[in-house]
């Protein structure tokens, strides 16, 4: 089912449809809220004021958790952005929708062996195309793998996709947040005057490297005693944070806060190399610590989620799970249209379904390898988060004189932590809880085999 923008009767009507059903309590506004989706770019889950960082200053997010329903306990479909930028897109599992890594083959002929990778997530629905196909304005700028912002299905935006021209991550959106808010800007006010609900997709290349922060905050972070790669990385997370008071406070400046929806994730996260410089396994991985981007450990894959929707969604802190698949039904519902009904994630504003959720599922394959058709070709693990515990299941065939960036320090073929009291994942309880690790087991396994049901 299908809604136009324009009926406000319809929308009126199926607001009280829902309500009286208790379906939720932010479903289908009237008018459809602006949907305001930021992104950040390799960041752990910890690394915000809001959660309690003992360095990192992030006032316009913390600010904006004051008046979010927080989901502290957030996780995407896989630790890399590639896939997990797909997964929020399409609602997909990365074996679903075939974007497993960053590259078929590394850098080998990456525009013509990416083309049948692209040409088949292009088939599935996403959020995007769902909220223009039905009169929303929707601009897309920094992280977007999947061609030009068109190919998207984005009326706006900054991305062109031309392999001829060095597209392949964002290109020229990259340069949002780092130059300027100016297009994002620019594009509020064309959709504001317009008269027409509008979606921004904004998923800046930061704290992602390049580390080069301001000279201001980096003098703010650096001091003795903290390596160099820390203080840049704690100084860009500030600048990204910096970006976001200046979109979220135009929204102000121009009154459309009020029915504005802003969705908060991370793509994946990240940690500096030194923060692991006394791993012995840590000079297999170069650029970033181990246990953390491309690898199923907590500081790969978990995230905060923030839903903020003024006078329609109640702040407060959630415990329970919620999931980067959730985030097309969700914004689906807030604009009162009908998600795909092969989705297997839930609104996160329906609190009933959020309680009946028991776990929550992902993957992790090689980074810069994937195998067009053959998805699970490249796997490397499959993990589940079910209340306090976590099993990891390593897959051990994958060739790792063939595959690049394979976490060949990571070898047992399963591991149990209880996150509640080993977030990072130092203590492997395996042999003193093989019941659990079976029953994880079997429950990873029913879900794959059927396909991320």
């Amino acid at each position: 089912m299908k809604l136009t923008i324009h009926s406000t009767n319809t929308f009126r009507m199926l607001a009280a449809i829902l309500a009286f059903a208790g379906v939720g309590q932010a479903i289908a506004a009237d008018p459809p809220p602006n949907i305001v989706f930021i992104l950040s770019d390799d960041q752990a889950w910890t690394d915000y004021g809001f959660l309690d960082h003992p360095d990192i200053k992030t006032p316009h997010l913390d600010k904006l958790a004051e008046n979010s329903l927080v989901f502290e306990r957030g996780y995407v479909a896989a630790p890399l952005c590639r896939p997990s930028l797909a997964s929020m897109a399409t609602g997909l599992y990365p074996f679903q929708h075939g974007v497993t890594g960053n590259d078929v083959d590394g850098r080998n002929n990456r525009a013509e062996l990416d083309l049948p990778i692209r040409a088949a997530f292009h088939e599935y629905p996403s959020f995007i195309k769902l909220l223009t196909a039905n009169g929303y304005l929707a601009h897309q700028s920094g992280k977007w793998w999947e061609g030009s912002y068109q190919d998207g299905g984005f009326t706006h935006g900054m991305t062109h996709g031309d392999p001829e021209r060095g597209g392949r991550h964002g290109d020229h959106g990259l340069k949002i947040g780092r130059d300027s808010m100016t297009p994002i800007t620019d594009f509020i006010d064309e959709a504001n005057e317009a008269g027409k609900p509008f979606l921004i997709w904004y998923a800046p290349f930061l704290p992602h490297t390049p580390h080069n922060p301001p000279e201001r905050l980096l003098e703010k972070y650096s001091k003795p005693g903290r390596a160099e790669d820390i203080a840049k990385y704690y100084a860009m997370c500030e600048w990204f944070d910096e970006t976001c008071g200046e979109l979220l406070g135009y929204l102000d400046e121009k009154a459309l806060t009020e029915n504005t929806m802003v969705v908060y994730i991370c793509d994946n996260g990240w940690a500096a190399k030194s923060t692991n410089a006394d791993d012995p396994d840590q000079e297999l991985w170069s650029g970033f610590a181990l246990r953390s981007k491309g690898s199923p450990y907590e500081n790969g894959i978990r995230t905060p989620i923030m839903v903020s929707w003024p006078g329609q969604v109640e702040p407060s802190r959630s415990p329970q799970l919620a999931h980067a698949i959730d985030l097309f039904p969700t914004i689906a519902a807030a604009a009162g249209l009908e998600a795909p009904s092969n989705l297997t994630g839930v609104n996160l504003l329906d609190e009933k379904a959020r309680k009946k959720r028991k776990a929550v599922f992902g993957v992790t394959n090689s980074i810069h390898n994937m195998s067009p058709g053959n998805p699970d070709s490249t796997l490397q693990y499959l993990w589940c988060v079910e209340g306090d515990w976590k099993l990891m299941i390593r897959y051990q065939g994958l060739d790792t004189t063939k595959y690049k960036n394979v976490h060949v320090w990571d070898r047992a073929p399963v591991r149990l932590f209880n996150l509640a009291e080993d977030p990072r994942g130092d203590t492997d309880l395996t042999a003193s809880h093989p019941e659990i690790v079976e029953r994880l087991r079997e429950r990873i396994d029913d879900w794959h085999r059927v396909g991320g049901r």
